[in-house]
């Protein structure tokens, strides 16, 4: 599979490429918020599964999906655990409850900000969780929405207030920030550049 530098692929990058520390960080942080059921939604390659599902007994099923055939054939063979499924699937298709089911626990990093219909991912997304289930997704900081973008891969950019406008389907919000591999409830003296979500229905 051909590295980008858009998909995070450990094996491809150097240890300290920013963006694979930003990435291993989040995995990190939504461990110890995963139990039960769990949804990868657009997981890329894979490489988060063995970051959840180590030291992690809360976890009974990990399942992946993303709408690149390459990247999920990618997981099945570089990741591939017991707890572990993968699937090819469009993050907006409306019917994705009704094919995989409902979860505990959905992940969600760096995906909302490459569909353009964003308010019917997260639908699905609710749709997807189980009631009192918690979401953790994850975005970028930006100039606003209506402003192009710097990343040809993106359509959108968020500004805070429009990040938590459009995860509004969900009954509680704490907003946390990143930095490198800090991911902490902001400190009003520190720059940030990522916004993680941690989300209740």
């Amino acid at each position: 599979m051909e590295y980008t530098g858009e998909r995070v692929m450990p094996e491809m990058m150097h240890p300290k490429n920013g963006m694979l520390i930003e990435h291993i960080a989040r995995y990190q942080f939504a461990r110890k918020l995963c139990k039960g059921r769990v949804l990868d939604i657009a997981c890329g390659v894979g490489y988060g599964s063995p970051i959840l599902i180590r030291h992690n007994p809360q976890i009974d099923e990990l399942v992946g999906i993303d709408i690149s055939p390459e990247a999920i054939d990618y997981a099945k063979q570089h990741y591939r655990f017991l707890e572990t499924s993968y699937y090819v699937d469009d993050a907006l298709n409306k019917n994705l409850y009704k094919t995989y089911g409902t979860f505990d626990t959905i992940v969600s990093f760096e995906t909302i900000e490459h569909l353009e219909e964003d308010e019917v991912f997260v639908k699905n997304l609710y749709n997807l969780l189980k009631p009192g289930g918690t979401l953790i997704i994850s975005t970028p900081f930006g100039r606003g929405k209506d402003q192009p973008c710097a990343s040809p891969f993106h359509v959108y950019q968020y500004k805070e207030e429009e990040f938590i406008d459009v995860l509004k389907p969900f009954s509680e919000l704490t907003m946390y920030h990143q930095i490198d591999s800090i991911i902490e409830i902001p400190n009003p003296e520190q720059k940030y550049y990522l916004m993680v979500a941690v989300c209740k229905k």
